[in-house]
């Protein structure tokens, strides 16, 4: 047997802290009675989360995804705007997917999504710092101090940030960045005055963009996924 929040996060409804959130608002019951924080289950016990049974048997899955700009990462937004979940590359596959870190609404690029729970809340880890690089074009074009101030860290937030610069080609280059702090390259390039045209994310650790256009998806591996960390 496990703990409920577990077998929840297992099933690709939601990340166990979720699952935890859901359980001490009483919203999930077993074998039709209210559960509570602590108990335990099998996955052929019968739950419920808001009066709906979750399918505990279904095979955990990963996909990434080219996510579009103007669209954005999450299951519900208040001013009905358009999320990923209405790209019909997700709405064709019929699972319940979640992704894993987020990318703002004018960014673009890879992001990872899968149905299983339990792993997005170890990827999502602050303790993991996995590498992500992005694509960013700018004006002016980036200086060499500033390249040289980005690796030995720039302080935001009484906090220092730390960027690895290459590939750089008049005003594109790439930025590498193991840390997940909300907009942070937006917010750190602002502060030195420079306006972003593209922010593309390229590559998460061993995992690369390639060819895939925007709004496509394509399955990979739980061993993909699992270099990651």
């Amino acid at each position: 047997m496990e703990r409920l929040q577990k077998i929840i996060a297992n099933s690709g409804y939601c990340s166990r802290r979720k699952a935890e959130e859901l359980l001490e608002q009483g919203k999930v019951t077993l074998n039709g009675i209210p559960a509570k924080l602590g108990d335990k289950a099998t996955p052929e016990d019968n739950i419920t989360i808001n009066g709906k049974p979750i399918n505990t048997t279904e095979k955990n899955r990963y996909f990434i995804l080219n996510k579009p700009k103007e669209i954005l990462v999450t299951k519900t937004d208040p001013k009905n705007r358009r999320t990923i979940y209405n790209l019909k590359a997700i709405s064709n596959l019929g699972l319940n997917l979640n992704y894993v870190g987020r990318l703002d609404a004018m960014s673009e690029g890879l992001l990872i999504l899968t149905n299983d729970g339990d792993l997005i809340q170890k990827l999502t880890h602050p303790k993991h710092d996995i590498t992500k690089t992005y694509q960013l074009r700018t004006d002016p074009v980036i200086t060499k101090q500033h390249i040289t101030d980005l690796k030995e860290g720039i302080l935001i937030d009484e906090r220092k940030f730390f960027a690895e610069i290459t590939n750089k080609n008049n005003n594109t280059f790439h930025i590498s960045i193991s840390e997940g702090r909300n907009r942070i390259i937006r917010r750190v390039l602002e502060k030195l005055n420079y306006k972003i045209f593209e922010l593309k994310r390229i590559q998460i650790a061993n995992i690369k963009l390639g060819d895939l256009q925007p709004g496509e998806i394509k399955e990979i591996s739980k061993e993909d996924i699992l270099n990651l960390k």
